[in-house]
């Protein structure tokens, strides 16, 4: 079965944007280890670099390695959005978790004004590609969707935010995970990826 996968950076203190969205302040390091950091992730992930900059990223055409399939919330996909961006993914299956845009934003983009939970379970159950479903944010999604996150692939940069918009905004619900593999770059950002126990 298919795996749903929080691929996300977060700060110290568990925030992926600031107060009004920034995410500006996630320290790369100097130019050469921002290179080297981004080379790597590119290359076991190209298909998380949004479509407008994956030749700029040199991943150009890059085959999908992990994911087919990206769900992202109303927040995630209002930045792309804001800037005539209405398909961020194209080279993914792109659904919007949203009850108020029109159905009809985009038509490479399937906008789900219901139930997140019943898409996932839909999208997981689906046979063929062998590709995983990105979940790539936010933090209201990401607590809606707590009960079928398979696995996290978490950046940690670091910083501490102070406030912003938490990794996971959902209910008290402990779920834990299982720390599968840490890798640390010479910027300071550790990428961590969990399993569900």
């Amino acid at each position: 079965m298919r795996k749903l996968v929080y691929y996300i950076g977060i700060s110290l203190d568990g925030r992926i944007a600031g107060p009004s969205d920034e995410f500006d302040f996630f320290p790369q390091g100097d130019e050469q280890q921002a290179a080297a950091y981004s080379a790597w992730m590119n290359s076991l992930y190209p298909e998380t670099v949004p479509t407008a900059y994956r030749s700029a990223a040199g991943v150009g055409h890059a085959p999908n390695r992990r994911f087919d399939t990206v769900v992202m919330g109303h927040g995630t996909y209002r930045l792309p959005l804001g800037n005539g961006i209405t398909s961020p993914y194209a080279h993914l299956r792109q659904y919007v978790v949203s009850s108020t845009l029109k159905p009809d934003t985009d038509p490479a983009v399937t906008i789900v004004p219901g139930d997140p939970l019943a898409l996932v379970r839909e999208l997981k159950s689906e046979a063929g590609t062998g590709l995983d479903i990105w979940l790539c944010g936010g933090g209201k999604l990401a607590g809606a969707l707590l009960p079928e996150i398979d696995e996290l692939l978490i950046k940690t940069y670091p910083v501490i935010a102070g406030t912003g918009i938490p990794v996971v905004d959902g209910p008290f619900d402990p779920t834990v995970f299982d720390v599968a593999e840490r890798t640390t770059f010479a910027n300071g950002v550790t990428l961590t990826r969990l399993t569900r126990r």
